[in-house]
């Protein structure tokens, strides 16, 4: 794994790559390079003990020309200011490759969740949520969960902000628990675009999914929900990890019992339904038709790139490819299926839950499933169409290539205010 790549710079060559294959002065290009504005504030918090502690948080509004800015909320060690920006930035061109209105906005907290009482990742929560009060709102900036963050802090974050601007309105978040206005199907959402995206890229790559060996790095929400709906097709899942290391058998783990042990010791190690542990590396690079890296970005470097034996990448975390590894798969033909398609399904979703907020009429939860499903085979069918009808070296570039014409469109068409 890399840790010295910058997310934000990474990003940014992304957009450049695009860009060679459209017509846009570099004026329009730079502006859709960089955030609108960028909080970042110091919570002052006291812990259970008495004591106060200070940690460090942001907000990153990249984009706004499609809609409000939309994004997640993360609680991790490495939040830093760059990591937010590269995902807000990220979330502007997700959101634009599936046709969701929305622009791209990220937000984070510097700090390990394990480390705190669930009265004290409350009062954090809160804390953060007074702070993002001037900024949020469901016409203006929706967050949602993240790393480390789900329906608890998406309540918290609600209640916070209905509380203070004495108001309801339950579209100032998204992720939120049913009772709460949440949507039916949002859990999964994430996983569910992985799984639709890898059997669309099968069945356009001519290869079978039955019996297809899978490999997943990060076992949280996204890559356990992932793990068993391309079970569900018929795919033999050989291998899964979290931050403990990975877990193996040549047969196919059971992937339900694998997240039962998990929610259960907090961990893989030690999974009975496996043949043995590997490390997180030794899974990136085992020889399986499919590899699903699911956890944080920059997983794979240029380096391990080299190593990777999988034939086809559907990205569930955001940016887990650095630029040099792209180049490398690229390079030796590995078909890798880009986030900003292949995890869009949880910003869709949250879509569906702001416009159900909205207008308080809920969706069963088959409606929310096909109606995800109908968004993420058009996008992917206008994935393969540009990349057939363009030079476009990679299917990550011939993605971008779709977005970043459609906000750039949009930012023309808004004109620049004096």
């Amino acid at each position: 794994m890399s840790d010295e790549v910058n997310p934000f710079e990474s990003l940014q060559e992304q957009i450049d790559d695009a860009a060679a294959y459209l017509e846009y002065s570099p004026d329009v290009l730079d502006r859709l390079k960089h955030p609108e504005r960028v909080l970042e504030t110091n919570l002052s918090i006291e812990m259970d003990d008495g004591s106060i502690e200070v940690v460090k948080a942001f907000r990153s509004q990249f984009n706004g020309d499609r809609g409000p800015y939309k994004g997640g909320v993360r609680y991790h060690p490495q939040v830093s200011r760059d990591e937010v920006k590269a995902l807000s930035g990220w979330m502007v061109y997700k959101c634009a490759a599936v046709g969701i209105p929305y622009g791209g906005g990220k937000g984070g907290i510097r700090l390990d969740p394990g480390e705190y009482s669930a009265d004290e990742m409350e009062r954090i929560t809160r804390s953060f949520a007074k702070e993002l009060r001037p900024l949020i709102g469901e016409d203006r900036d929706i967050p949602a969960p993240d790393v480390n963050t789900g329906q608890r802090e998406m309540n918290w974050i609600k209640d916070t902000y209905e509380t203070l601007e004495n108001t309801t309105e339950p579209g100032v978040v998204t992720g939120k628990a049913k009772d709460s206005g949440g949507s039916l199907g949002r859990v999964e959402a994430t996983g569910r675009s992985v799984m639709l995206t890898t059997r669309e890229a099968f069945d356009y790559l001519g290869k079978d999914i039955e019996g297809a060996t899978v490999a997943v790095q990060g076992y949280g929400n996204a890559g356990s929900v992932a793990a068993k709906l391309v079970e569900d097709l018929g795919a033999n899942v050989v291998a899964v990890s979290d931050s403990s290391g990975a877990v193996y058998d040549a047969d196919g783990l059971d992937t339900s019992a694998a997240k039962d042990h998990k929610i259960e010791t907090g961990s893989l190690s030690g999974y009975e339904g496996a043949s043995e542990e590997l490390s997180n590396e030794e899974l990136l690079t085992m020889d399986v038709d499919l590899l699903i890296p699911a956890a944080l970005e920059n997983a794979i470097d240029g380096d391990l790139a080299e190593e990777v034996q999988a034939d086809v990448v559907v990205e569930a975390a955001n940016g887990p490819l650095t630029p040099e590894a792209d180049d490398v798969m690229t390079e030796r033909e590995v078909s890798v299926f880009p986030d900003i398609l292949a995890n869009a399904g949880g910003v869709t979703v949250s879509y569906f839950e702001w416009v159900q907020n909205r207008q308080r009429f809920y969706w069963n939860e088959q409606r929310v499933n096909d109606e995800l499903e109908r968004i993420i085979t058009d996008a992917f069918d206008e994935l393969v169409s540009t990349y057939e009808n363009t030079d476009a070296p990679s299917f990550r570039t011939a993605m971008y290539v779709v977005a970043i014409e459609r906000v750039a469109t949009a930012a023309e068409q808004s004109g620049i205010w004096p």
